[in-house]
C-alpha cells in the first residue's frame, strides 16, 4: 500500500487566494439570483436581463397561475357554503295579536308601505375596464322578489359570478345563482330570493385590458360599484 505524499506549503492556496475565490463565488451566486432566479420564480427584474432572455415572462405566467389557482380554491369552499343563510334562520314567532275594534280596524288597514322601502322600474347602463388578473363587481340593491332583466358583454374572455348577498352578511356567505369561466356575455333575469344586494363579480384572466358593458332593467333600489 502506498501513502500520498502530503501537499508543501507552497501547493496550498494561500489566505488571499481562498478570500478571492470565495468572493467571486459570491458574485456569481448574487449575479445568477438577480439575473436569473428572481425573473424566472417571482417575476422580479432590477436588472432587464431577464426580460430579455425571457425569464420574467415565465415569472409572471406563474405568479398569475398561482393566483388563479387561489382564487378558485377560495370559490370552491365558499360555494360549498350554505346556499343562504336567511333561510337557514328561523323567523322570530310573531307576537300575539289582540283583535283590534271595528273602530281602529279601518285605520289599521290604511297604511301603505313607506316609499323608501319599495323599488321602482329602473333602467341603466354601466361600463368598467379590469387590468390582467383584476376582479370588480357590480351590485343592485334588490328586495326579497323584485326582478331584474340584464345584459353584458365583455371585449375578452373573463370568469364571472352571478350572487346575491343579505344586508350585513358575514364574508363569504352568498348565494351564487350561476357562474362562467372565459366567456365573452350573458343575459337574462335576476329574481331576488331576499333583500340585499344582488349582482355580477367578474375577472380578467387575459394579457390585456378587457372593457365589460352592463344593461339592467327592472325593479331595484340603486347601482353599487
Amino acid at each position: 500500500m502506498f501513502n500520498s505524499p502530503l501537499p508543501s506549503a507552497s501547493e496550498l492556496p494561500s489566505s488571499r487566494q481562498l478570500v478571492r475565490s470565495s468572493v467571486i463565488a459570491f458574485a456569481v451566486a448574487m449575479g445568477l439570483l438577480v439575473t436569473v432566479v428572481m425573473p424566472s420564480e417571482y417575476a422580479v427584474d432590477p436588472t432587464g436581463v431577464g426580460r430579455a432572455m425571457g425569464l420574467t415572462q415565465m415569472g409572471e405566467i406563474k405568479i398569475t397561475l398561482a393566483q388563479e389557482a387561489l382564487a378558485d380554491e377560495l370559490a370552491a369552499q365558499q360555494a360549498k357554503a350554505p346556499v343562504a343563510a336567511v333561510a337557514a334562520t328561523p323567523a322570530p314567532a310573531p307576537a300575539p295579536v289582540q283583535a283590534p275594534a271595528p273602530v281602529q280596524q279601518l285605520a289599521a288597514v290604511q297604511p301603505a308601505q313607506p316609499a323608501a322601502q319599495k323599488s321602482a322600474a329602473k333602467s341603466d347602463e354601466v361600463t368598467l375596464t379590469l387590468k390582467p388578473g383584476e376582479g370588480r363587481e357590480i351590485k343592485l340593491e334588490m328586495l326579497k322578489g323584485s326582478v331584474v332583466s340584464y345584459q353584458w358583454t365583455a371585449s375578452g374572455p373573463v370568469n364571472h359570478d352571478t350572487h346575491g348577498e343579505t344586508y350585513n352578511a358575514a364574508q363569504g356567505d352568498f348565494h351564487s345563482y350561476s357562474k362562467g369561466r372565459q366567456v365573452k356575455g350573458d343575459n337574462g333575469e335576476l329574481t331576488a330570493l331576499f333583500d340585499g344586494t344582488h349582482g355580477w363579480f367578474w375577472r380578467n384572466r387575459t394579457s390585456g385590458n378587457v372593457t365589460i358593458a352592463l344593461q339592467t332593467s327592472g325593479d331595484y333600489l340603486n347601482v353599487k360599484k
